[in-house]
């Protein structure tokens, strides 16, 4: 047995987890924010009970959408890239991601020695050859396009851009060679969640079959990108480089300790990626994996939308949601919270700034706040200093909490634990309406302060369980608890 984080568990293998990495062609948005909040959650979680934990974020560097905004910008484009990594890094800062994460750079000297590996190996396999090909090509996702993935000729994730037509030598990947062993891969319990995600992938290769890709772009006319080996007159297909960035991260292919710990005993990475990177995420990078000679994945989380108002968000459209901003506004744990509570795991959701206005008051200023303030106001009234210092370092071990808050998480359905957090918070503050402790204690003072020592202890267990979703204010709970004092200001001020 182990101590982690004041809970006493039994060490768990590793654990690893990675989001996608964002293209640097704009600024952070509230849909990126969303899948790195929901990860880190999943971080804290899987670290409070016992697991270690490799955390992997970063940015994608390479593509034409990075190379030709900086040429839209004006802006030499290694300078261009670093600005807006920094943007990234300082979103990780700002919604209060694990100190330790992993942040990795598609330019990295040692990403691009690995994704130079990784392509021989595949073509030491024959999955890599040459040929001429004429493609209707998407620049918004950096894909190619099939009649049958178009809606009225445009694409459907992107029907605001022009599709452009590529007609050039090229290097390809043998994805039809991988098949069959990827409808074994598919076959597999919760590889993909929600298994309806996966379902479109099935049909789509039953439908047309799996086919090959190009994997490279002529330096003439791209000149942004890994160095294909060998042949200076290419450079990587951004796709084909950084789903690497999956395994550069970990050190390979120099670190075998690091790989074997983190890949093969962890059972493999956890991706959380998008709806719309179902067919890279499932179906390109396992067939990659597949020709080096790897592991595959253990599973791929696929989250939905944000949508405004209905409409997908869109620099182009002038919807985009700042976070930073509502970090400004609101705080940092408002905005996880929000995005825990109130956005689907896996399907499209809807903001809007009156909405979230409209939960911050409701679940935070009203909800948790106030239940805090109520509790804490007669604790420090009425209950000795010394019953709080034992109520909050004797926490309750992650083991007896909840099965429907474990669950959750296992099932990686951060909303139903805010749901339940919410449910709970809401039955501790029906309590006190139904045994007034207040009343109580004039009448029989012993019997009133046992029922406040309660009180104290489920606020305690709330806010321990709050822990991977709200770490400021499980840290300030706690703190609050053990000096028994009331807080000094709202833990959120009501918005007006």
């Amino acid at each position: 047995m182990s101590m982690v984080n004041g809970h006493m568990s039994s060490m768990s293998r590793p654990f690893y987890i990675t989001t996608t990495l964002p293209y640097v062609n704009a600024d952070p948005h509230i849909g990126f924010a969303f899948e790195l909040v929901s990860a880190d959650m999943i971080a804290r979680h899987k670290k409070l009970t016992g697991h270690e934990v490799f955390f992997n974020t970063g940015t994608d560097e390479y593509g034409v959408k990075v190379y030709r905004r900086a040429q839209e910008e004006g802006k030499e484009i290694q300078r261009y890239v670093d600005e807006y990594a920094g943007k990234y890094r300082e979103l990780l800062c700002s919604l209060g991601i694990l100190e330790e994460v992993r942040f990795l750079r598609t330019t990295d000297p040692a990403h691009k020695k690995a994704a130079q590996e990784l392509w021989r190996r595949c073509a030491a396999s024959g999955d890599i050859y040459k040929k001429f090909y004429r493609v209707k090509y998407c620049v918004g996702c950096e894909l190619e396009k099939t009649e049958s993935e178009l809606v009225d000729g445009r694409c459907s994730v992107h029907p605001n851009l022009n599709l452009e037509i590529i007609e050039e030598e090229n290097y390809f990947f043998r994805l039809s060679k991988y098949q069959g062993k990827l409808r074994e891969l598919w076959s597999r319990p919760d590889f993909v969640i929600p298994d309806s995600r996966l379902n479109e992938l099935r049909s789509l290769a039953e439908r047309q079959g799996l086919e090959d890709f190009s994997i490279s772009r002529l330096a003439s006319k791209m000149p942004w990108g890994v160095p294909v080996p060998d042949d200076a007159a290419h450079v990587f297909y951004v796709w084909f480089d950084a789903l690497v960035s999956y395994l550069s991260t970990l050190g390979w292919p120099n670190d075998g300790a690091s790989f074997q710990k983190w890949w093969v005993e962890s059972g493999g990475v956890v991706q959380c990626a998008g709806k719309d990177q179902i067919r890279q995420q499932a179906a390109m990078w396992q067939a990659m994996l597949l020709s080096a000679g790897l592991p595959s994945s253990k599973q791929i989380v696929i989250h939905g939308f944000i949508t405004s108002e209905g409409e997908k968000m869109s620099k182009s459209q002038g919807n985009v949601v700042d976070p930073f901003m509502l970090v400004r506004e609101y705080g940092t744990d408002a905005v996880r919270w929000y995005l825990a509570r109130h956005i689907h795991p896996f399907e499209d959701s809807d903001f809007t700034l009156a909405k979230f206005k409209e939960a911050y008051n409701a679940d935070l200023a009203n909800g948790i706040g106030n239940l805090v303030s109520r509790i804490m106001k007669m604790s420090n009234t009425n209950i000795r200093i010394e019953t709080h210092q034992r109520i909050a370092t004797n926490k309750k071990e992650t083991e007896e909490y909840p099965e429907i808050y474990k669950k959750a998480f296992e099932q990686y359905n951060i909303q139903g634990v805010a749901e339940y957090l919410s449910q709970e918070i809401s039955r501790l503050d029906r309590r006190i309406q139904e045994t007034e402790p207040f009343k109580r204690v004039k009448q029989d003072r012993e019997a009133g302060a046992a029922l406040m020592r309660e009180l104290v202890s489920e606020l305690s267990l709330i806010a321990c369980m709050l822990t991977p979703i709200l770490p400021g204010t499980s840290r300030r709970i706690e703190e609050l608890i053990q000096a028994n004092k009331m807080p000094s200001e709202p833990l959120f001020p009501r918005k007006y």
